[in-house]
């Protein structure tokens, strides 16, 4: 087989028996398919058995030689590994070259997190005398009070919002799906824009928040709103939906939450993933001792 048939080969094992998402395998895809191209075009392999840990170094060499930082690189080397432990596997090849392979050290950069003046000036925009504003509104709301990804948000259905249990259900990477709280201002905003819903659209559709057109609201639609709403705002930084997930987190362990229970709303696999907001916390708290302390 030409080595572009296992990379479809490896992606169809990642959706269908990995059950991983269409985003999580495009990113895959754009990694190996670059890898590939390298090997065929710069290096002349055109079998599996011939490819060795020099080839992948040198492709890691040319990457950082297009000015990739550490975060990128160590994510093509992972799309990497996981394609050749597939390959032996699946008894494609014997040997994995990528096996002694190192990732790069990676950056350590905090994310971005709105302060508390900040998000209130951001839910107070949308103008909730329309239908529209309604859900934007809710859409807000919600990402702030669960931390919710955008991708979770998106495909909620109008039965997982558990008003009397103060709940929602969501489905995070893998279909794993978890029940996150959800406090009393992201419910009322919920249930004014459930009101409001029908004027959208009378088309039927399970999933909550609809655009204009009746169907289920895009990343990109959602994304336009948010950029639009920050610069409202008067919010100078870079703010994205992820942000408010960050800043649901921060929040949290500013207000003494524990990082267990944090991982757990998250759907976090790895307490170590949510590590990254206690560093978050610390430089909340050297703020803190700046600004208040008499010797700070």
């Amino acid at each position: 087989m030409e080595l572009a048939t296992y990379l479809t080969e490896f992606l169809n094992f990642i959706q269908v028996e990995k059950g991983l998402s269409d985003n999580t395998a495009q990113a895959y895809r754009g990694d190996l398919k670059n890898y590939l191209t390298f090997l065929t075009d710069n290096k002349g392999v055109n079998s599996l058995n011939t490819i060795t840990q020099s080839h992948i170094s040198d492709f890691v060499s040319e990457m950082r030689g297009y000015g990739l930082n550490p975060n990128s690189i160590s994510r093509k080397i992972t799309s990497i590994r996981l394609f050749h432990r597939f390959l032996v596997q699946e008894g494609f090849c014997t040997e994995d070259p990528s096996l002694f392979v190192e990732l790069p050290k990676k950056e350590k950069k905090l994310p971005t997190v709105l302060t508390r003046n900040e998000v209130f000036k951001l839910l107070e925009i949308p103008e909730t005398d329309r239908p529209t504003g309604k859900r934007d509104k809710a859409m807000l709301e919600i990402l702030y009070a669960t931390g919710v990804r955008i991708s979770e948000l998106l495909s909620i259905k109008l039965s997982d919002i558990l008003f009397n249990s103060h709940l929602l259900r969501c489905t995070g990477k893998g279909n794993k799906t978890r029940l996150v709280p959800i406090g009393t201002e992201a419910l009322n905003a919920a249930k004014s824009y459930l009101e409001a819903r029908p004027k959208l659209s009378k088309r039927r559709c399970d999933y909550l928040f609809l655009n204009t057109r009746g169907n289920k609201l895009s990343r990109m639609g959602f994304r336009k709103l948010l950029v639009r709403y920050v610069k409202l705002a008067g919010i100078d930084k870079r703010v994205t939906p992820h942000t408010l997930r960050h800043t649901f987190a921060t929040h949290l362990l500013e207000g003494g939450a524990d990082l267990r229970s944090v991982q757990e709303m998250l759907g976090h696999e790895s307490i170590t993933t949510t590590q990254i907001y206690t560093h978050i916390d610390v430089e909340y708290l050297k703020e803190v001792h700046r600004s208040f302390h008499p010797r700070g």
